[in-house]
Formats: C-alpha cells, structure tokens, sequence
C-alpha cells in the first residue's frame, strides 16, 4: 500500500460512530502521526472543522481528481 500524502484529500472506509463519522465522508490529511497513521480534518462546505480523527491508511482510501500517471 503507497504511502498518503499530507494535504491528500481522502475518504472513510468505515463507520466511525464514537466520532460521528460514517464510510465515504471525505476530509483532508493534515499531519502524518507515524507510518501509516494519519490525522485528517473533515469539513464542511463552508470550511469549518466538524471533526479530527488520528486514522490508519487501511481506514483510508486517497481520491484523484485528475489522472494519475504511474510508472510502467
């Protein structure tokens, strides 16, 4: 699995109900805590913070809003 960028903008691939959070909301990653360990914001359409969460990349899939190019 690569690893996730900082500022990579991502989605939850699970319910997270202790935080409010359900599978497919999407937030940003705003530090790397560890390998494979990230905190990530999530916001809304406004820009304001509703919720923080340290997450694992397996917790994780990172979006694309353009083509990616990979190495052949």
């Amino acid at each position: 699995m690569a690893d996730i960028d900082l500022l990579a903008v991502v989605a939850l691939l699970r319910d997270l109900p202790d935080q409010g959070l359900v599978r497919g909301q999407v937030g940003t990653v705003v530090e790397i805590l560890a390998p494979g360990v990230y905190e990530v914001e999530f916001c809304d359409d406004n820009g304001r913070t509703y919720a923080m969460a340290s997450l694992k990349a397996e917790e994780l899939i990172e979006l694309h809003h353009e083509p990616v190019h990979q190495a052949a």
